[in-house]
């Protein structure tokens, strides 16, 4: 069984609007060194849509792009997507799969089936995983940034406090700081 590694940029405030972060070689180079170890993604309908409208063009060189960022559109491009959604079942993007079914037994099934581990980047999916006690592992990618708006991680709030255990903390040139953590069992 395959670990659900939940991965996300976030400024220091908690905002995890993406245009707040630093987007830069070495930021990209994180996430995509993340994506190529996973054996899958996992996303909701809006991150998904966001994703689908945005990376196909660059990994098919239709878009110019620093060679970071190409290289993570091409290994996005090749990775099995799973997708939930309550409101749409067709994803044409290639590789990308509908998770059907109740959540938790879906997920599950997903992370029996990836050895190599299901890498999650929605906000609010993670909420609804976090619930269920579904993430094992969280990669934060922290940005010297206060933005004083939301959207905020668990901004819908969670029933009790997550325990974490510190696996690494990593600090980039560019000031951001990448924590990685597990969850605390007991």
């Amino acid at each position: 069984m395959g670990l659900l590694t939940f991965a996300l940029n976030l400024t220091l405030d908690g905002c995890v609007d993406h245009r707040e972060g630093i987007a830069d070689d070495e930021t990209h180079a994180h996430f995509t060194q993340l994506m190529d170890e996973a054996g899958a993604m996992l996303w909701g309908r809006v991150t998904y849509e966001m994703m689908e409208a945005a990376w196909p063009p660059i990994a098919a060189g239709e878009v110019d792009a620093p060679p970071a960022i190409r290289a993570w559109a091409v290994l996005l491009e090749a990775k099995p997507k799973y997708v939930v959604s309550s409101t749409r079942a067709h994803f044409p993007w290639a590789h990308s799969h509908h998770l059907k079914g109740e959540l938790g037994a879906a997920v599950q099934r997903l992370k029996d089936m990836t050895p190599n581990g299901v890498l999650l980047g929605s906000g609010a999916l993670a909420t609804a995983l976090d619930r269920l006690d579904l993430i094992d592992e969280y990669h934060f990618l922290v940005h010297p940034r206060i933005s004083g708006h939301g959207p905020t991680l668990h901004q819908a709030g969670l029933p009790q406090t997550r325990r974490l255990e510190l696996r690494a903390a990593t600090p980039l040139r560019n000031g951001a700081v990448i924590l990685r953590y597990r969850r605390a069992l007991g």
